[in-house]
């Protein structure tokens, strides 16, 4: 039986840069679902099933921050690229902070667009596969992954992950103890490697830290390894 196609939700109130990302991610055989406002954005994504949202920043009637930051309240772990003109570092730490998986700065190249679709939806895909069956959890120590849910708990406490967070704490996890390099984790959850994408992981593991650590200044569970990277010591100091 043939797969079905993926479900893509484009918000943008540029008509220009919207059809034309329908048309490209259309022609690349995806199923595509706009929206012209920041509003009409959020009720389709709440109320329809997406594998994917590419998401503007500045709209009318609400923000892309702030549609962002209400589909992960509503606990929607669906993968959120958003497309911006708005590219300083602290732009895109405000847009990872509200659980956006990558940022891309406008003018962009489509292929480039289409490229990090494909790598977002693949990466979904693998955790689906690669991490046990419905329902089971994965243990090592202190923390407890539920794979399903995209959440974890730490010495009972729960906390809901983003994709792009879980991923890396699920790579780390794989590797517990042993400092994991920056571009292994690059690889293993974008599936490519930048000198840009660095300061892009280094912002989700900071979002991760605060998520988990009792004491973010103290980290307990996910340390900085200099000139390497991370390691994730899981029953703590």
């Amino acid at each position: 039986m043939a797969e079905a196609k993926k479900r893509i939700l484009i918000v943008d109130d540029d008509d220009d840069i919207r059809e034309l990302l329908e048309f490209d991610v259309r022609s690349s055989g995806y199923f595509v679902d706009t929206a012209k406002d920041g509003l009409e954005g959020l009720n389709k994504a709440l109320n329809n099933t997406y594998d994917l949202i590419l998401l503007d920043v500045m709209m009318p009637k609400m923000n892309g921050f702030d549609v962002c930051k209400n589909i992960r309240n509503a606990k929607l772990s669906i993968p959120i690229l958003m497309l911006t003109a708005k590219g300083t570092i602290e732009d895109k730490t405000s847009g990872f902070d509200c659980g956006a998986d990558d940022y891309l700065v406008k003018p962009f190249d489509v292929q480039e667009v289409l490229l990090r679709i494909r790598v977002l939806l693949r990466r979904n895909t693998v955790s689906v596969e690669s991490t046990p069956l419905a329902g089971e959890v994965l243990r090592s120590g202190d923390i407890e992954i539920f794979p399903e849910s995209l959440e974890v708990v730490i010495v009972n406490r729960k906390v809901k992950l983003t994709p792009t967070e879980f991923e890396i704490l699920y790579c780390l996890l794989q590797h517990f103890n042993n400092p994991v390099t920056l571009a292994t984790l690059l690889d293993e959850v974008w599936g490519y490697d930048s000198n840009e994408d660095v300061r892009m992981l280094r912002v989700h593991v900071g979002g991760l830290r605060n998520k988990i650590e009792p004491d973010v200044k103290n980290p307990k569970y996910l340390h900085t390894v200099t000139n390497v990277g991370y390691k994730l010591t899981p029953f703590g100091n």
